[in-house]
C-alpha cells in the first residue's frame, strides 16, 4: 500500500529530495528494492534487521552510514550495536550499483531505501524517501546514546528529544517492533524477581507471561529469540499497540509506553477499538516519522563522502 505524504513535507528534509538519484543513477532504488526482496525471500526476520540497522544509524552522528563501518573501535562494535543484522544487504546492493553506477549512491542512503521496502515487504506502507544524504568519516564505539530496552518514558523522552523527535514520534517508531524479535536476556529479568518480593513485573498479564515463561524458562538459553509483536511477527501492522494496551509488551521500555499519560494516549489511538479503521492512522503516521528520523543531522552537498564499500572509509 502505497501512501503518499505530502509533497511539500518530502521535498526539502535537511537539504535532501525524492529522487535525488533520477538523472545520475536512475535504477538505484530499483537495485536497492530488488536486493532487500531477494533477502527477504530467503528469510523475512531480515526486515526488521535493516529498520533497526537504519534506526541505529541515525541516532549516532545521524543518518551518515556510521553504523556500516567494520572495525573494534568503529560504531557496531558497541554493545548496544552487537545483535545488529542485514550488513549483508547493504553491501549487496552497494556492490551492485558500484557496477552500474560508480562512486554516486551512499551508502546512508542505501541503508535509508532498504529500510522503507523492508516496511513494505512486510505489508506495511511504503513512502518516497528523501535522498541525497553523504556517508560519515567518522564511527565510533564511544559515546552511543541509543535507546534501550531498560529505559523509562522519561528517558526515551530525553533521547528522542535530543534529536528532535517528540512524544508522537517516539511512539509511532517504536511501533516498528510490529516485526522483529529479541533475545530471552533482555526481558526474562521481568519474568522472575522482577520485584523485592520475587515477583514479576505486574504490568505484564497473567496469561502472557505464562507463555514468556515457557518460552524463556529462568535457566534457559538467554540468547533464544522470542517475537517482539507476538500476534503476528512477519507482519507490520498496528497489533503491538493493541499488545501493550493488553499488558503483552514483550521489552520493558514498550510496555511503559502505557503507564505514561501521554504516550499512553497516543497507544491507546493506534490499539484502536474498531477493527482495521484505525490500524490505518499507523500506516499513514510510519512513514512521516520515518522521513523525520532518517534525516537526522544529515550530511549533504560536500560534507562527507560516498563510499565505494560501505564497512570502509575511502
Amino acid at each position: 500500500m502505497v501512501i503518499l505524504v505530502m509533497a511539500t513535507s518530502v521535498q526539502s528534509q535537511g537539504g535532501l529530495k525524492a529522487g535525488f538519484y533520477s538523472s545520475s543513477c536512475p535504477g538505484a532504488e530499483a537495485i536497492v528494492r530488488s536486493t532487500v526482496e531477494s533477502h527477504f525471500k530467503k528469510d523475512p526476520t531480515v526486515a526488521a534487521g535493516l529498520l533497526r540497522l537504519h534506526f541505529h544509524d541515525c541516532f549516532v552522528q545521524g543518518c551518515d552510514g556510521s553504523v556500516l563501518i567494520a572495525g573494534s573501535s568503529a560504531e557496531r562494535s558497541a554493545l548496544p550495536n552487537l545483535g545488529l543484522r542485514g550488513f549483508e544487504v547493504i553491501d549487496d546492493a552497494k556492490t551492485q550499483l558500484e557496477a552500474s553506477c560508480p562512486g554516486v549512491v551512499s551508502c546512508a542512503d542505501i541503508l535509508a531505501l532498504a529500510a522503507r521496502d523492508a516496511v513494505d515487504l512486510s505489508d506495511g506502507p511504503s513512502w518516497q524517501v528523501p535522498t541525497g544524504r553523504r556517508d560519515g568519516r567518522v564511527s565510533s564505539s564511544q559515546g552511543l546514546n541509543l535507546p534501550s530496552p531498560l529505559d523509562s518514558v522519561t528517558v526515551q523522552r530525553q533521547k528522542f528529544a535530543a534529536k528532535g523527535l517528540d512524544d508522537h514520534d517516539l511512539v509511532t517508531l517504536v511501533g516498528a517492533h510490529t516485526i522483529g524479535q529479541t533475545d530471552c536476556q533482555f526481558f526474562r529479568y521481568r519474568l522472575y524477581n522482577f520485584t523485592t518480593t520475587g515477583n514479576a513485573d505486574p504490568s505484564i498479564s497473567q496469561s502472557f507471561l505464562a507463555q514468556l515463561q515457557a518460552l524463556c524458562p529462568k535457566d534457559g538459553d538467554g540468547t533464544k529469540r522470542v517475537a517482539l509483536d507476538i500476534d503476528s511477527q512477519n507482519k507490520f501492522d498496528a497489533s503491538f499497540f493493541k499488545n501493550v494496551r493488553d499488558g503483552k509488551g514483550v521489552l520493558e521500555s514498550d510496555q511503559r509506553l502505557w503507564e505514561d499519560a501521554a504516550t499512553r494516549n497516543i497507544v491507546q489511538n493506534y490499539a484502536g477499538t474498531i477493527r482495521g479503521l484505525l490500524g490505518f492512522r499507523f500506516d499513514f503516521e510510519f512513514p512521516k516519522a520515518m522521513i523525520k528520523m532518517s534525516s537526522i543531522e544529515v550530511k549533504t552537498g560536500s560534507d562527507g563522502e560516498i563510499r565505494k564499500i560501505c564497512s570502509k572509509f575511502n
